[in-house]
């Protein structure tokens, strides 16, 4: 299969992206691929490492606040599409996939002009301005989320589940030590998404002291970009503070409790390691889409959301205290996780693929 895909911004739409490519790889192990990101984010990173053809287009999202910015935006949107094109026409893909972020605009939208095969996957339980624009032009959908379903034409549509969980059950667990961390006291995981969030870290660092003496472990993640200030605090004992975690699906199979955002492959990890959460929704994400995410683990019981606006006084501390040493709770807790499981996603989404490549 050869097979262009593009996906940029952040991990959440990244990682999904690999796993994809993974599975395909795992399938037919000489499929050829190209990626197609942006030229300052993420993936411009993250992708070569893998080894994996990489190619950039400058575009930028719609700036909502600085209107006049729009028009470079607008300019760079139709320069990426004659880029796109001719990078379409040159590899001759047997499919054109977008994973999410506002790179996908030109590149799905080129495809689909050329009269090439279209598919787009969405995390989120509610679509990301750049599916909704391209579920215009594309062949096939696939959704992470089932209540994703109505946003989207029916008849093309299909719930996959994100593929990142998938490829979390077949990660090997961190070995706890790796962290100073100790093999029999409960671990709890803060990590606020693939960036970590400045103002959750300040909060945090107020309330750290009252962590101190329990009978449980915290494994702080800070985020690359805070690091180094957040470091230069005193953190009690059971604290340990990093910056980042390489394939943190490996300790979040010895986390017995993880506070997070809601970030749809994140949650998706959680669902399928049946890690008990607490969720901190991103307010300043597009369309509050990470509240709508947690909302589908929380009315089914499968989670517990503190939104940032509540983030006082030691209301974190005593929300993890009732919990962590409820046994009840917690076997709920994962038994309701065990109903929203989709353990063979990035399949389904071969499976998908597969279907459309060889649609006549």
């Amino acid at each position: 299969m050869r097979v262009i895909i593009s996906a940029g911004g952040s991990g959440g739409h990244i990682y999904p992206a690999l796993s994809i490519i993974n599975k395909i790889k795992e399938q037919e192990p000489n499929s050829e691929f190209l990626y197609i990101g942006t030229h300052n984010r993420m993936e411009k990173d993250i992708i070569p490492k893998y080894g994996i053809p990489f190619e950039t287009i400058e575009i930028y999202g719609f700036n909502r606040k600085k209107i006049t910015k729009n028009f470079k935006t607008i300019k760079c949107f139709f320069k990426s599409i004659k880029r796109c094109k001719k990078l379409i026409k040159d590899f001759k893909p047997d499919v054109v996939i977008g994973v999410g972020g506002y790179v996908t605009g030109p590149v799905l939208y080129s495809a689909h002009k050329l009269g090439y095969k279209t598919f787009i996957h969405e995390q989120n339980s509610f679509p990301g301005k750049a599916n909704n624009f391209l579920s215009n032009f594309a062949d096939k959908i696939a959704v992470s989320f089932k209540s994703s379903t109505k946003n989207f034409p029916e008849y093309k549509t299909v719930f996959t589940g994100n593929p990142c969980s998938e490829n979390a059950l077949k990660v090997e667990p961190a070995n706890k030590k790796d962290f100073n961390l100790s093999e029999n006291k409960k671990l709890i995981l803060f990590v606020m998404g693939s960036l970590g969030s400045s103002k959750i870290n300040e909060f945090l660092l107020k309330t750290m002291s009252s962590f101190n003496n329990k009978n449980y472990e915290i494994l702080f993640v800070t985020g690359n970009a805070s690091y180094e200030e957040v470091s230069k605090n005193k953190f009690p004992t059971n604290v340990h503070v990093v910056p980042y975690i390489e394939n943190m699906t490996r300790i979040m199979k010895k986390t017995d409790l993880i506070v997070s955002r809601a970030g749809a492959s994140t949650l998706s990890e959680i669902i399928a390691l049946k890690v008990p959460s607490i969720l901190i929704p991103s307010p300043y994400v597009a369309e509050n889409h990470q509240y709508k995410n947690a909302l589908d683990l929380i009315n089914k019981d499968a989670a517990l959301m503190i939104e940032e606006k509540d983030l006082k006084g030691d209301i974190l501390v005593r929300t993890i205290d009732n919990l962590i040493d409820n046994e009840e709770k917690i076997k709920s807790i994962k038994n309701n996780l065990e109903e929203l499981s989709v353990n063979d996603s990035a399949t389904r989404i071969y499976n998908e693929l597969k279907e459309l490549v060889d649609r006549k």
